[in-house]
């Protein structure tokens, strides 16, 4: 099926190109709320489920066995954009294990805070793998595996015991078949699973209202939601949407963004868990079709200043002028009652 138009770019009097994609909003039990598109297609979730990649942190009692609070909780879901306040705490969090920047298994980039990263390179640092966005999800892959007292090196390969566990509380959280998850390789090297949208929504719900799970996993859902909420720069970056929707909705909204237009969030006190996927890959897409979905769940208000850089961004030339402007299409403009 071709999957409904979600978003605009305007220029002048016309839409000068359009963004296809499909979404879900779902409660714990399954019952959809809202949906779009083809909802059942398989999608690679990215970062957008780096919360549920780092349940076993919590659940296996690694994290208390390190005593991680919550920032490092934050940290272990985050992609963050690799500013002091990200890497310090990394590097700190691997000195406790007893490891080194060269035990992280993602590759370097540079920072994507533009003032860290020119501030490096004009002091001549080169980027090591903690800058890396991902390098709290794998210090926490470090601590589960320093946990169960298996080998650190290979930690991102499927068959290594930190991952068979992150399949596992994925594939329950997600009410999945593990066999039915089809790996590939993320940015980072880790493994990555491809599910349906429609159970990663189910995924996030059942974070967001985590009562039905199993214990051990309850309470990691529990710790590593609070932990986004409280510290929601630490999990995303200054200027970012992530941490911009999430202050903006008082934290009623956590929400992930995921590379190729993937968004994954929730709202707790409603027990709704939404996941959204835009075809052409493009995250510009996917940050206004988020906000749209808040505006419309009644969560973020549409006048505040963060929630219409995100829902309307303005285009503008380079003398400043506004000549255009993104925004959600028809089929996100509706409010949905839940």
């Amino acid at each position: 099926m071709t999957n409904p138009v979600l978003v605009e770019m305007v220029r002048g009097p016309l839409v000068e190109s359009i963004h296809r994609g499909s979404f879900v909003v779902a409660r714990a039990d399954g019952t959809v709320v809202a949906q779009a598109g083809n909802t059942g297609a398989l999608v690679f979730p990215r970062s957008s489920y780096k919360m549920m990649q780092a349940l076993p942190l919590v659940a296996t009692g690694a994290a208390d066995a390190c005593g991680l609070g919550p920032e490092e909780l934050s940290l272990a879901c985050a992609s963050h954009s690799s500013e002091p306040m990200h890497t310090e705490r990394v590097k700190a969090w691997l000195a406790k294990l007893g490891l080194a920047d060269n035990d992280l298994e993602c590759g370097a980039h540079p920072s994507r805070h533009e003032p860290t990263r020119d501030a490096m390179i004009r002091a001549g640092e080169a980027p090591q793998r903690v800058h890396n966005n991902c390098s709290g999800k794998h210090a926490g892959f470090l601590t589960v595996a320093k946990h169960l007292g298996v080998p650190t090196k290979g930690y991102t390969q499927l068959d290594h015991p930190v991952q068979q566990e992150v399949t596992r509380c994925i594939a329950e959280i997600c009410e999945v078949e593990p066999s039915t998850l089809v790996p590939g390789t993320d940015g980072c090297a880790a493994p990555n699973l491809a599910m349906p949208l429609k159970n990663l929504a189910l995924g996030f719900a059942r974070m967001a209202t985590p009562a039905s799970l199993s214990p051990d996993l309850q309470v990691g859902a529990e710790r590593l939601t609070t932990a986004v909420a409280d510290h929601p720069l630490l999990m995303s970056g200054t200027g970012r949407a992530c941490a911009e929707l999430i202050m903006a909705s008082k934290a009623r909204a956590l929400v992930k963004v995921g590379a190729e237009g993937v968004y994954g969030g929730m709202i707790p006190d409603l027990g709704l868990g939404i996941a959204l996927k835009i075809d052409d890959g493009a995250t510009r897409g996917a940050e206004t079709a988020i906000a749209a979905l808040l505006v419309a769940l009644g969560v973020l208000n549409p006048e505040d200043d963060a929630a219409k850089k995100w829902l309307n961004p303005p285009w503008r030339n380079t003398r400043d002028q506004i000549v255009g402007e993104q925004r959600p299409a028809a089929a996100l403009k509706t409010p949905i009652t839940h």
